[in-house]
């Protein structure tokens, strides 16, 4: 054996001082509890200053530093500026709101560093087939079908959207790629129809020309009979239709497309049926409005999270497909350096699968730790409890701007987003625009509340989104208010 070099001492990350650590770490907790406790006290969101921002430039540390120092520059010049989604007035774009079980489940996880997906024996895999049964379950899915808990559902689209690709080409894509397909394979989805769909569609090689927009109806849910007028088009042209997508709540107005028929139509022309229920999927638990839901079980792959309307911590999605022949068909890869059993239940001595079969990612987290740990905390009837108390909490603020005289809705109310303007008599619809995105501002910079805006017809609006289980009736009031006070101010 060759000599080796000794002369430096062995090394490793763990903390001189575990006592002195272990004190850093109460001391995190008990800020993050506090707080967690006392955002309704602070604005919802601030900028960071320059000198902050200025802050963040040099070169990376040579030596170490005291923890407890990094730990001051965190508290000081990263967490009070946040995006400040926990807060009860945050209600931009559609973002979670996060919990504490959830907040202390990372903290399990990456306690034990841990990873999921593959290594069918680790509890974290059974953890997560778990949840995914819980999902199937409460979302009307077939038992039989298969999942995986992803980041999100720009995740979950791309996979939905790549098994119903391999699937419905009719060659084997994976041996060819795209330059094996006879005919342009085409797919459709609404006009409202959320960017990561065209994102998975480019990235799976088809092309944004292979997107199909169908049009909408007033209520901007999809118009089924242009959607059957295009499909038959395409297939008269010489093209090839494989998937419809449809939304189970759209991101500007959590419009729902039809889904039932939409199914029909899929079955009728042998097209793969997606559904993208990034939030609205959820509605499906709330027993007075699951049924604005209905048809979203027929799909071959349903996309959702639950860093929205579940309100987990970011991130946390999962994708469905129902058929598990065809989703590990699209991903399956097996090395000789990961060599294991076919995976199904009870064969060879596994009786899980490899996840990491079902998707394109082999590194993962144990996202699902999360989902496990606080819905067992809370309990799934308290979540209905929650999404049908933001749909009341929608239609309530739908009310108050119907009775002032100063706002004006985009739509009626259906689901958890309202979409609504200040208005005035004699300004025009340009000026109303520029006013409205002032208005969202100022609330904003004023670290009142946090909404954001939305075109719709080409007319500038507020957009509420509803996602958060911290939100009080009396904050709604309080929007009202202040969009009325700051828009008669700007005038």
């Amino acid at each position: 054996m060759k000599n080796l070099n000794r002369t430096h001492p062995e090394e490793d990350l763990d903390p001189d001082d575990w006592e002195a650590m272990r004190a850093l770490g109460h001391r995190m907790v008990d800020d993050v509890m506090d707080h967690l406790r006392t955002l309704r006290d602070g604005p919802v969101w601030r900028h960071a200053p320059p000198e902050v921002k200025s802050s963040f430039q040099g070169p990376p540390p040579e030596g170490p530093e005291p923890p407890e120092d990094v730990y001051e520059e965190y508290i000081g010049k990263v967490r009070p500026y946040q995006l400040g989604n926990q807060h009860p007035r945050f209600w931009g774009w559609v973002a979670g709101s996060g919990t504490v079980m959830g907040m202390f489940a990372e903290m399990l996880a990456s306690s034990t560093d841990a990873v999921s997906g593959s290594f069918s024996y680790m509890a974290n895999n059974y953890v997560e087939m778990q949840v995914l049964d819980w999902c199937k379950a409460l979302l009307g899915y077939p038992s039989g079908s298969s999942g995986l808990i992803t980041s999100g559902c720009s995740s979950s689209n791309l996979i939905g959207l790549a098994v119903a690709r391999n699937a419905m080409a009719g060659y084997d894509i994976r041996e060819s790629g795209m330059q094996g397909a006879s005919q342009r394979m085409t797919i459709y989805c609404s006009d409202e129809a959320h960017s990561s769909v065209q994102k998975a569609v480019e990235l799976l090689g088809l092309g944004s020309g292979a997107l199909r927009r169908v049009p909408v109806n007033d209520s901007l849910e999809m118009d089924t009979d242009a959607l059957e007028t295009m499909v038959r088009d395409d297939r008269r042209a010489g093209l090839k239709p494989i998937c419809i997508v449809g939304a189970a709540g759209t991101t500007n107005t959590a419009a729902i497309d039809d889904l039932n028929t939409i199914a029909d139509i899929c079955a009728a022309e042998k097209c793969w049926f997606h559904v993208d229920g990034a939030f609205g999927a959820w509605a499906a638990i709330a027993p007075e409005y699951g049924h604005l839901v209905s048809g979203m079980e027929r799909a071959d792959s349903l996309a959702f999270d639950l860093h929205k309307w579940m309100y987990l911590s970011y991130p946390i999605g999962c994708i469905l497909i129902r058929n598990p022949e065809d989703h590990r068909n699209a991903f399956s890869l097996t090395p000789t350096y990961l060599a294991h059993g076919e995976g199904d239940r009870g064969l060879t001595g596994v009786d899980v699968p490899w996840l990491s079969d079902y998707g394109f990612e082999l590194s993962r987290g144990f996202s699902a730790l999360k989902a496990w740990m606080t819905f067992r905390e809370q309990g799934l009837d308290k979540y209905r409890r929650l999404i049908t108390q933001n749909i009341d909490q929608a239609r309530y603020l739908g009310n108050l701007v119907e009775e002032s005289p100063d706002l004006e809705l985009a739509l009626p109310v259906s689901l958890n987003i309202v979409n609504f303007r200040y208005v005035r008599t004699g300004v025009s619809d340009g000026k109303l625009d520029e006013l409205n995105k002032r208005i969202e501002v100022e609330l904003q910079e004023q670290g009142t509340a946090v909404p954001s805006t939305v075109t719709i017809r080409g007319t500038k609006y507020l957009h509420v989104a509803i996602t958060n289980h911290r939100s009080r009736y009396e904050d709604f009031d309080l929007l009202v208010r202040e969009v009325t006070r700051i828009g008669s101010g700007l005038v």
